[in-house]
């Protein structure tokens, strides 16, 4: 039992200690029904936010908090064979911090496409037992059935779920058309409906929005060294 602790209170495993008891409280709340489900989500792509960056990650269809649950799970067992496969057999003494920081960032992105995958495995599972969760679908690939009508409205299912329909509402100059692949961005609630574009232009500003970023942080790294001159 005292290894167990040892194990458990060691830096890097400890994060996920931390971390993972939360997760099982926040559960806990969603089955007693004091914490929603989609507790990280938005009514919109549109932002840098947690869900929207999940979504990048390739996490579409489920909740945020479920797509971190699983990722917390692989990346914490991850590190916690790399501890006791490796790591509590080295005399790492002070150095223990920056390997154990080098062990988190592979640790996650190791576990990254695992969980992306797992979570993409549970799209239908997660349709059919949660079907009022609406803003999880975001990010997720549908395809038309029907053209728009004269007030924009139109119907789609998912790619990865054809089973599942949704309603389109497009706006003048971006409406849906039949056998079209788009993606969705926005969910109305008062319409209970979603706000669409086609995909290649949804893959054409998520690559414009990455540029920008890029060029951002390099300005101010710039900046910064100019500063410092």
């Amino acid at each position: 039992m005292e290894t167990v602790r040892q194990i458990a209170l060691s830096f890097p495993v400890v994060v996920f200690s931390v971390l993972l008891a939360l997760a099982t409280l926040y559960w806990l709340l969603v089955a007693l029904r004091l914490a929603p489900v989609e507790c990280f989500e938005r009514d919109s792509l549109k932002g840098d936010h947690l869900a929207s960056t999940l979504v990048a990650l390739g996490f579409a269809g489920v909740p945020a908090s479920l797509a971190l649950t699983v990722l917390l799970v692989l990346a914490g067992a991850i590190t916690l064979g790399v501890e006791l496969a490796v790591l509590r057999w080295l005399p790492l003494g002070l150095f223990r911090i920056p390997v154990g920081v080098a062990v988190l960032w592979g640790a996650f992105a190791l576990a990254s496409p695992l969980a992306a995958a797992l979570c993409h495995a549970l799209h239908r599972w997660f349709h059919r037992h949660a079907p009022q969760q609406r803003r999880c679908l975001l990010g997720e690939k549908v395809e038309v059935k029907e053209d728009a009508d004269a007030d924009g409205w139109s119907s789609a299912v998912l790619v990865d779920d054809p089973e599942w329909q949704v309603r389109l509402h497009g706006k003048p100059g971006n409406l849906p058309h039949l056998g079209e692949c788009r993606v969705l961005v926005k969910y109305v609630t008062e319409e209970d409906a979603y706000r669409s574009v086609p995909e290649t232009e949804y893959r054409e500003a998520r690559a414009h929005l990455s540029r920008l970023r890029l060029q951002q942080r390099h300005g101010e790294g710039q900046s910064g060294a100019a500063e410092l001159l």
